[in-house]
């Protein structure tokens, strides 16, 4: 894709988005499929913030129903049908179990009811509906859990997904339906004529040369940024969003081939154990963060309750510092309102300040496409594309080749070819081509891994990776894994300075 800040100064857009997080990726997208011409800004890496570090589900948010929030619910539940229609390389079915012990602050007739009140408003956008466990039967699917005091417990089916690149996909849907997009470009203030905000100063961060953009409308949709962001304009409440920390970690190995929901006993909250790329992601926490959204880190107190919280009901797992491969930390952009973190909405609002900035604030990842429609009914008055169905990204569709044929046809072992249609969807050709002009891209990048050379040419080439961690941790998602000799970042690190970068 092409990165070309000098075209930005050379077009009136009729809408800019700044921030290339799930929601303004998906506001450039269905700006530019409803024929629009967009620019859109990142400051960072697409998914940088936010939306590389969720819990990586599609779901309809079962724990929302102890607020009565029935709407947002039965809306998210709708989006999750709508995300696996839509980019089922990327969204996956994931079956949960929710264990429940004699001491849990919600009895196992109150989560019965719960997960019963889930599949209703799930209508006919349910993927499986649920079951009740027994005690014996939960040990049995999931070893090591602990006996004592087990009740019983629920199976229930949302959806996992690859948060990084859905967000991804949706800008490179948007750069091929004609918008101008960019990544490392970061607006520093607004240009203002007659009291209406007309375009942005900003700057090319790879390079440090300033540059303009003018637009008809402006939206920003930066997530946690955007206190700071509205901090002179006026008309509007200072701290508007209610930014609220959430961490995980990867430990090595799965606990089971489900994901686990489990109550804490510490705060009466939930968090979950899921499988992921071959080990147990645990989060999260959800605690109010106050500082600096550039220097989110995670805390040693943070790893300390998840790992607390995890070995109470699996006492004899080994969830230690010694086992945990990666971390992350990543803040939610919550509507201000009282209340414990936990009980905040994850509704999603759209205010226009009085200069004409749209700024978007709230909402959960599963209903990024819900978002973006109602962002668009404020863009234009024309009838817009439907989308309520299927909202298709970059690599949707239905492969047509089995995988064993193009193995053979590319000499590549079919399950590499596995990975990368799971990665790439219908585009996984575009990879494979890159091998047969040359071969040498079918090495893989390391021992650790299946990724192969071709995979970094792409990123680089194609979805603008510009780091080791665009590359690694965002397009690949190996930043994640542990390597022994750090041969993955080194080869990367090659091929970026080979390209110029």
């Amino acid at each position: 894709m092409n990165r070309d800040i000098q075209r930005f100064k050379q077009y009136q857009y009729d809408v800019l988005i700044v921030g290339g997080g799930i929601n303004g990726a998906a506001i450039a997208h269905m700006s530019a499929l409803n024929g629009l011409k967009v620019a859109l800004l990142e400051k960072g890496d697409f998914a940088s913030g936010t939306s590389s570090k969720s819990t990586k589900l599609i779901h309809g948010g079962l724990r929302y129903l102890e607020n009565l929030e029935l709407g947002l619910v039965r809306e998210s539940l709708r989006e999750r049908a709508v995300q696996l229609k839509s980019a089922p390389h990327l969204v996956h079915p994931l079956k949960f179990i929710i264990p429940v012990y004699d001491s849990d602050k919600r009895p196992l007739w109150m989560m019965k009811l719960g997960v019963g009140l889930y599949d209703l408003l799930s209508g006919k956008y349910v993927i499986e509906r649920h079951r009740a466990l027994g005690a014996d039967e939960i040990c049995r699917l999931i070893p090591g859990i602990k006996r004592q005091g087990l009740l019983g417990g629920i199976m229930y089916t949302d959806a996992q997904m690859n948060d990084a690149r859905l967000c991804l996909e949706n800008v490179l849907s948007a750069a091929e339906k004609g918008a101008h997009v960019a990544n490392y470009a970061k607006v520093n203030s607004f240009i203002r004529e007659d009291g209406k905000t007309v375009g942005a100063h900003a700057r090319d961060e790879l390079t440090q040369k300033p540059f303009e953009v003018r637009a008809r409308k402006i939206v920003c949709a930066v997530g946690p940024w955007t206190n700071l962001l509205m901090k002179d304009e006026r008309g509007l409440s200072p701290s508007p969003v209610r930014p609220t920390k959430g961490i995980h970690i990867i430990c090595k190995g799965r606990v089971c081939e489900h994901a686990v929901l489990i109550s804490t006993q510490k705060d009466q909250r939930v968090f979950f154990i899921i499988p992921w790329m071959g080990n147990s992601l645990i989060g999260t926490t959800d605690t109010d963060f106050a500082g600096d959204p550039d220097h989110v880190k995670v805390e040693q107190e943070d790893i300390d309750y998840l790992i607390a919280e995890a070995k109470r009901v699996f006492p004899d797992a080994n969830f230690n510092q010694d086992q945990i491969m990666a971390s992350f930390a990543g803040l939610r952009p919550l509507i201000s309102e009282p209340g414990a973190p936990a009980r905040v909405s994850r509704k999603h609002v759209i205010k226009q300040s009085y200069s004409g900035l749209i700024y978007v604030m709230g909402g959960k990842y599963t209903t990024y496409r819900k978002i973006a429609e109602d962002v668009l009914r404020r863009l234009t008055d024309q009838p817009l594309v439907n989308t309520r169905e299927s909202f298709p990204v970059y690599g949707s569709g239905s492969l047509r080749e089995d995988v064993n044929a193009l193995g053979q046809e590319y000499q590549i072992d079919p399950v590499i070819i596995r990975g990368l249609v799971d990665f790439y969807g219908i585009r996984v050709r575009d990879i494979l081509n890159l091998t047969k002009t040359q071969p040498a891209l079918k090495a893989p990048i390391c021992s650790c891994c299946s990724v192969i050379l071709a995979q970094i040419v792409y990123a680089i080439e194609t979805e603008m990776a510009r780091t080791v961690d665009d590359v690694a941790t965002r397009r690949l998602l190996i930043g994640y894994q542990s390597c022994a000799t750090g041969e993955c970042r080194r080869t990367i690190r090659s091929a970026l300075a080979k390209a110029g970068h």
